[in-house]
């Protein structure tokens, strides 16, 4: 604290016995003011300030104090490509360990985040982080972003991972995440773990207005006039191509595609958008994004696998119920064009 009232009381001629007896105080509070031994409540501030000609803040302030440097260390999500210095990156607790999830990133916005990667395994933070009701869910389904909206409000705090249904599981068992995204029959979980359904949504070819290439199924991507967009091996729409080709009789090999898979369903139908690529497979929420036109090749749940032994956290309870929830079922039929009449119920 800095005390500048002898300053001031001299500036302005007068003694401390003179002062002492304008504020009705003595001498020696006064002196005792002045050397900081003493506080001076409220009203005696303002009597003091009164009798200077000035304010409580001219009189006393608080020192600066060097800004706080708040950090964390992490563990990736990814130990062989973790974030790099200066990318965002949000802070997540599962167990004992924390785990840092690079942001979720927009092309128009900066993302939420709590700081920025400082060095491998260590994080610098705009502020304390309180991690107690946060979920962090990793998978692959755009509308989940939807689900988080919702669960802010109930009060928890959804960190989103963007992996396939595969890594999903993996990160699962290793303790890296709380609940996984999955597509049944890919990696199912084992004993010990339980399945709700988020929703039940359609994979399918997704194509500009007006599909200036005529594309009507899958046959059509060994056209050499059409280029398309793969997704990283493990992910649900790469399963479903090679499913599909397979009953067309096609080969991977005859499908001219982009030099780079892309990572997500969103990722992909953006490529189709911008004219990068002519088609791609994706969720039916996808390409209503982007006004892509939609061809269905099939019909699935998409789960929410969690511990059974993490169904009594309160984060977590809270999360499944928000499932329940209309608003949330409205938005998900309305914008993702899901079916969510057996959401929120016990698959597995």
């Amino acid at each position: 604290m800095q005390n500048h009232l002898a300053e001031l009381r001299k500036s302005r001629g007068l003694s401390a016995a003179e002062m002492a007896e304008l504020a009705g105080l003595t001498r020696q509070a006064i002196y005792a003011i002045e050397a900081g031994a003493y506080m001076p409540n409220t009203a005696v501030s303002l009597r003091l300030a009164r009798i200077l000609g000035t304010n409580v803040e001219e009189m006393f302030s608080l020192e600066d104090e060097p800004e706080e440097v708040l950090t964390t260390e992490f563990e990736a999500l990814d130990a062989e490509s973790p974030p790099v210095a200066g990318e965002p990156i949000q802070i997540c607790k599962i167990g004992r360990s924390t785990i840092g999830v690079a942001a979720s990133s927009s092309v128009a916005w900066l993302p939420m985040a709590d700081g920025i990667v400082e060095k491998p395994r260590r994080a610098l933070l705009a502020s304390p982080v309180e991690v107690e009701n946060r979920v962090l869910i990793a998978g692959c389904d755009p509308a989940l972003s939807l689900l988080a909206a919702h669960a802010l409000k109930a009060g928890v705090e959804v960190v989103l991972a963007s992996e396939n249904s595969a890594r999903s599981i993996e990160l699962l068992h290793a303790g890296k995440a709380h609940v996984a995204g999955v597509h049944p029959g890919m990696n199912a979980p084992e004993s010990g773990f339980a399945a709700v359904n988020f929703a039940c949504w359609r994979e399918g070819l997704a194509v500009r207005q007006g599909n200036p290439k005529s594309i009507r199924s899958v046959a059509d991507l060994a056209r050499r006039n059409v280029t398309f967009v793969n997704r990283e091996p493990g992910s649900g729409a790469q399963r479903l191509l090679a499913q599909e080709l397979a009953r067309a009789g096609v080969s991977l090999s005859a499908i001219h595609s982009l030099p780079e898979p892309a990572t997500t369903h969103l990722a992909a139908a953006l490529r189709v958008a911008e004219g990068k690529a002519d088609c791609c497979v994706v969720a039916s929420s996808a390409a209503r994004r982007f006004g892509l036109e939609f061809i269905p090749l099939s019909e699935e749940r998409f789960n929410l696998v969690v511990r059974k032994r993490d169904l009594k956290l309160k984060p977590i309870e809270i999360l499944l119920d928000v499932l329940n929830r209309t608003r949330l079922r409205r938005q998900l039929e309305t914008i993702a064009g899901y079916d969510v009449s057996r959401a929120g119920t016990t698959v597995l």
